[in-house]
């Protein structure tokens, strides 16, 4: 739960518009009442294991997570993984390196 809780304070003070925690599902109900004192959207993914993926932040942000359409992470299309990418804060250009070594037949549009 430090995790957790270090996350939501990046998320209060503004470093971050979407956190994506996983934790075990026994954390369920700490994190939710966390989420729900503190007025922060959330979405919970269960993900096998006793495993649960929780994604908070924006309004926003919860919304396209929620349309993606699955809660399987790699059965993201690439161009969702970008967007989560970019949505979680990594890297731009590493996001857009991994994009075109996904998706060779973008490269070729470009150059």
């Amino acid at each position: 739960m430090e995790i957790f809780c270090h996350h939501v304070y990046e998320y209060w003070k503004g470093l971050r518009n979407l956190i994506l925690h996983t934790a075990s599902i026994s954390e369920k109900g700490q994190i939710e009442h966390k989420l729900n004192h503190h007025g922060i959207p959330y979405v919970i993914h269960p993900i096998g294991n006793g495993r649960i993926n929780v994604f908070f932040g924006h309004p926003d942000c919860i919304a396209v997570v929620s349309r993606f359409g699955t809660t399987d992470l790699s059965k993201l299309t690439d161009e969702q993984d970008f967007i989560l990418g970019i949505m979680l804060g990594y890297d731009r250009m590493k996001q857009c390196a991994r994009y075109l070594k996904k998706r060779p037949d973008r490269e070729e549009l470009i150059g």
